[in-house]
């Protein structure tokens, strides 16, 4: 109990976890499939389903669609991963860096491997540079919260800032 007689009230980190993850694929899942749309990435939006879809199927509207929902999916998943290990650690840093790999999982191993996508030095720059930076702040996003939330983050900005 604080002085003030109230009791401080804890989130819970699998309910913040769920949340964090379906806002962070929501959000981040909606820009994949502009980026694809105004053609600065070739993978398309659907790329997590291809190993268990017909490729016709994940080139068509309803394939994007589809691959939005199972990005949101994935972004359950990472939260709940970053939730349970890494919701300790604060700033952005760690978030960014967490996001990079994701990255750098399926785009240079995992997705090449699967047939998710091409090759990486089959890919062109744009595709290479959006999709990184994409995840960059995909991972911000979900890193940040879970610090925000789960730190002392909050009472580190300036107090009385006005914007």
């Amino acid at each position: 109990m604080h002085a003030n007689n109230q009791t401080v009230q804890h989130t819970n980190p699998w309910w913040f976890a769920l949340q964090i993850g379906f806002f962070a694929g929501l959000l981040w899942g909606g820009v994949r499939v502009g980026v694809y749309y105004f053609k600065f990435t070739e993978v398309m939006p659907g790329f997590l389903a291809e190993p268990f879809m017909k490729h016709s199927f994940i080139a068509s509207w309803s394939g994007h669609m589809l691959g939005w929902g199972v990005f949101i999916l994935f972004s359950i998943a990472a939260a709940f991963f970053y939730v349970a290990l890494f919701r300790n650690i604060r700033g952005p840093w760690f978030s960014m860096i967490y996001g990079v790999a994701w990255w750098m999982l399926l785009y240079l191993l995992i997705g090449p491997w699967t047939g998710m996508m091409k090759h990486y030095s089959e890919q062109t720059p744009n595709t290479l540079i959006t999709d990184g930076c994409l995840f960059l702040v995909w991972g911000l996003f979900i890193g940040y919260s879970t610090a925000f939330e789960f730190t002392d983050e909050r009472f580190r900005e300036p107090a009385g800032q006005v914007n």
